[in-house]
């Protein structure tokens, strides 16, 4: 009797857990729940960080089957573990080969861990910019400088990346059962593969913060430099502003500087626009004479456009870049945002 009543008890407790979670209702293939313990194990206690950026830290992990994985262990995150099992239920269903593979999650004891396919190769940003403490620093000489730099892209690669990523964000924008704007696109959440395939990161992730982190002129999703201007004017947000987004990566992929770093300009530095700077550079001065290349310029002025009507839906990019729909010539892209006017 005892030994029926300790299995009754913990079934349950199982049972209700599992209702709370809905893990009833877990699809077949669809991510595992992890154990604390078992994503404490497979980090060694979170020893070995590997990234951090606005949604939380990401450590690096192997798993009991020796796959090795990026664990993130998100902060701020709004609901319950129903609300949180149900916006995990539907990133880990968005398949792309160039999206990040969500493979499971935790949600125990007020943590909210997801585990995520490790790639190799790191993020985007560690190939295209050079790192200032290697260019500035001299202490240590080239040793220093030799650990801080990646191999530079050449054009054929810079351009499989860029239209892997048009590719993945019209996928969420058009393809999804459930529309997904990422909200954060930028160099650091592009990961790159053994063959430098570009897998997006954080997809997904904007609708798990807290209200208090939604749009507002004091907390605005997102990173500074990467944001369309209508995220001050307005906050009815549409796809566009990660259109806006994706033009300003394309830019840097294109010439391999931040787009927040003033380069030769005779312009007043507050009064310097990186897409304006480039505009210049590639329909004035003449610089460009690759077809390659610049299809990928005119392709990033047009999602730059102030007004989020004038840019192109995220497909009709992929196209743009394909070269399989015709690119008329773009207009100079300004920082202010013109609303209705």
């Amino acid at each position: 009797m005892a030994f029926f009543w300790a299995f009754l008890k913990k079934y349950i407790k199982y049972r209700n857990m599992a209702q709370t979670l809905g893990l009833e209702l877990l699809p077949a293939g669809g991510p595992k729940r992890f154990t604390l313990a078992e994503i404490k194990a497979a980090t060694k206690g979170f020893l070995d960080p590997i990234g951090r950026g606005g949604f939380g830290d990401v450590y690096k992990g192997e798993l009991s089957d020796k796959r090795v994985v990026a664990v993130k262990c998100l902060k701020n995150v709004a609901g319950g573990d129903a609300e949180f099992w149900a916006e995990v239920t539907i990133i880990a269903r968005m398949h792309h080969l160039n999206l990040v593979r969500l493979w499971g999650f935790c949600a125990e004891k007020g943590q909210r861990i997801l585990v995520y396919e490790y790639v190799p190769n790191g993020s985007l940003d560690k190939f295209l910019f050079r790192s200032s403490r290697a260019t500035d620093q001299s202490e240590t000489g080239e040793a220093a400088a030799a650990t801080d730099q990646k191999p530079m892209l050449d054009w054929g690669v810079r351009y499989r990346i860029a239209l892997g990523v048009a590719r993945a964000i019209a996928y969420l924008h058009e393809e999804c059962l459930e529309w997904v704007l990422h909200c954060d696109i930028k160099p650091e959440n592009i990961l790159l593969g053994d063959d430098f395939c570009p897998k997006i990161s954080d997809f997904g992730l904007a609708k798990l913060r807290k209200k208090e982190d939604m749009v507002s002129m004091s907390r605005i999703r997102g990173t500074r430099g990467y944001m369309a201007p209508e995220w001050v004017k307005t906050d009815q947000i549409t796809p566009k502003a990660d259109v806006y987004s994706f033009g300003m990566v394309l830019l840097e992929i294109v010439s391999g500087v931040r787009n927040f770093e003033m380069q030769g300009s005779r312009i007043e530095s507050e009064d310097w626009y990186f897409p304006g700077w480039a505009f210049d550079k590639a329909f004035k001065e003449m610089k460009i004479h690759f077809k390659l290349v610049d299809r990928m310029v005119k392709t990033a002025m047009w999602c730059l456009q102030d007004r989020p009507e004038l840019r192109p839906s995220m497909g009709k990019v992929a196209k743009m870049l394909e070269g399989t729909v015709e690119i008329m010539e773009p207009r100079k892209p300004t920082i202010f945002y013109l609303g209705d006017e």
